[in-house]
């Protein structure tokens, strides 16, 4: 892959533009690798194998369920979902996620999770140009980051996003990204798009989602906005990168997107009725939105996960840190109401077990779980530390002694939990 420019540059635009001056795009800083398995997640996978060959011989699950279970009493108590599931996905399963008796651990680490950039070529792909009279430079304070214990923080809206933006937590995003896909079934969405022409992703990231987007859609333009520069130069011709704050007002056009995406952004949205209201303004009539996160509720069916679970604490404290700043983590909750009270119809809320570890039986949910697990134990510093010092006023070495417990109950195969990931659809009316 290319490396950034000299100078980067952007296009203007507020959440989504590039019509306006408003806002700031841009190809960025580093360059990050495409959603693909690394050869040591291969290698962790094929370690697997011996302890899945008795389970691959058995009908494969999804990891999808209608039934709710009582909440960890550590954490407060989930509403029920409704279950309704989107036409390109396979229909929820009714069963619990079997245990395997004979299960070991495994791992993944982020480390690993990032291909040799400098060895990619696609004549597809083409460093984002920047030769339109719609650009200009990007400011130092978008250019700059914060860098507060050992970590680095967006610059640009400083304060507002409490976790990190450096090489690790970007490593460990791709790797929840791959996790993500991987519990959809392989599906970059579940709205039913027939040839979306504009698609704008909230909350970009990396931007691993908005290129692989690019990539299957080729048709149509692929927009991603977040608050740090951190994507890389090096993606699809028909995809780009703004560096904006989504919850300020946007100054697109009205119906302008035939599609938008918002993921994992339960940890940094204040107002999300009004962020629904301006997606509607912003979608075309007939356009979906969707909303995909994971609920940081940590369940078991089997009773082996106590009260003191420490990673359910863990989960607990963030939501607390959270709280102080104005953002409710235990934001899928409400989010299906919020989406009505839009304007939304035709509103799709599909539920499905993400396991922790190793323990599932099934093949598939195993390596969702080794996934989903290390994804959590890579991020531990980064997800804890900004939050709990900030929010709750914790000392790093709190933190840090406090992760010694967390580390130990997360790794522990004999404590079978999971989450719920919570996909939520909604179109706008014709």
């Amino acid at each position: 892959m290319a490396g950034s420019s000299d100078q980067t540059e952007v296009a203007s635009a507020a959440v989504p533009a590039a019509e306006t001056a408003a806002a700031t795009t841009t190809p960025v800083v580093q360059p990050r690798a495409k959603a693909e398995a690394s050869t040591s997640q291969a290698k962790a996978a094929a370690e697997l194998s011996a302890s899945m060959a008795e389970a691959e011989a058995a009908p494969t699950k999804t990891a999808t369920t209608e039934t709710e279970t009582a909440p960890a009493a550590s954490a407060p108590t989930e509403a029920a979902p409704t279950h309704e599931t989107g036409t390109n996905r396979p229909a929820p399963d009714q069963t619990a996620i079997e245990v395997d008796s004979e299960a070991a651990p495994a791992s993944i680490s982020s480390d690993d999770n990032t291909a040799d950039t400098d060895s990619l070529s696609d004549e597809g792909y083409a460093e984002s140009t920047t030769g339109t009279n719609m650009t200009t430079s990007l400011s130092s304070s978008v250019r700059d980051y914060q860098f507060e214990n050992n970590r680095r923080y967006h610059k640009f809206h400083e304060g507002k996003y409490h976790f990190p933006n450096d090489e690790p937590e970007q490593a460990r995003e791709d790797m929840r990204h791959c996790m993500m896909v991987h519990a959809s079934g392989g599906a970059l969405h579940y709205a039913p798009l027939k040839n979306p022409q504009k698609v704008l992703d909230v909350g970009t990231g990396t931007g691993i989602w908005a290129i692989d987007m690019g990539d299957e859609y080729p048709e149509a333009e692929v927009i991603g906005i977040d608050l740090s520069p951190i994507q890389p130069s090096w993606v699809p011709a028909n995809v780009r990168f703004i560096v904006d704050d989504a919850e300020q007002p946007w100054v697109t056009a009205p119906e302008t997107y035939d599609y938008i995406h918002i993921r994992s952004m339960a940890s940094a949205i204040k107002h999300w009725d009004n962020l629904m209201a301006q997606a509607f303004t912003a979608l075309k009539p007939g356009g979906w939105i969707e909303i995909q996160d994971l609920n940081w509720i940590y369940r078991c069916d089997d009773d082996t996960m106590g009260p003191d679970y420490a990673v359910g604490l863990m989960a607990k404290y963030i939501g607390q840190a959270l709280m102080n700043f104005g953002i409710k983590l235990y934001s899928p909750d409400d989010n299906p109401g919020r989406l009505e009270k839009a304007g939304f119809v035709d509103i799709r809320n599909t539920v499905d077990k993400v396991p922790v570890g190793t323990w599932p039986r099934d093949p598939n949910m195993k390596m969702i779980g080794l996934y989903n697990r290390s994804t959590v134990y890579d991020g531990l510093h980064g997800i804890t530390m900004g939050p709990l010092t900030r929010g709750l006023k914790w000392t790093p070495e709190e933190v840090e002694l406090f992760l010694v417990r967390v580390r130990k109950d997360l790794m522990n195969p004999r404590i079978h939990s999971y989450v719920h990931m919570h996909t939520l659809c909604g179109q706008k009316p014709y």
